[in-house]
Parts: structure tokens; sequence; C-alpha cells
């Protein structure tokens, strides 16, 4: 899966529309969290409801809104 398009966020909580790089399908990740871990860990691991798949090796993570250990 990956971020479409970031439908809101505050602070570092953030709510997305997720679409899979297989099948195309999307999905609204209602709890996401913009830190490194959760771009270059989380989300690739995040397997799509329709074909069951997670990221393939052309995933690419964003950067964050904020720094790492920024307080916000």
């Amino acid at each position: 899966m990956k971020i479409q398009k970031i439908l809101k966020q505050h602070r570092r909580d953030f709510t997305a529309i997720m679409e899979c790089e297989h099948c195309g399908q999307e999905d609204l990740n209602k709890y996401g969290y913009d830190d490194a871990n959760y771009h270059q860990n989380v989300i690739p691991a995040m397997k799509c409801k329709e074909c069951d798949k997670t990221a393939n090796g052309s995933y690419r993570p964003l950067t964050t809104k904020y720094a790492e250990g920024e307080q916000v």
C-alpha cells in the first residue's frame, strides 16, 4: 500500500487514502502517524484487503512533514 492522498493531519497524526500498487484498490487509513518508522516499516507491511499483497520492491517512503525529534 502507498499513500495516495493525506486528507487531514494534526501534529503527527494523519488520515489518508491508501492505494494498492498491485490492484489499485483504495482504502481509508484512519490512524496514520507521521514518523520515519511508520513510513519505512508500517506502510510497506500493510496488506491490501482485495488482493492480500504488501508493497513491492519499488516502494519509496514519503518524508515526514516535521523533522525527527522535532516537537510539534
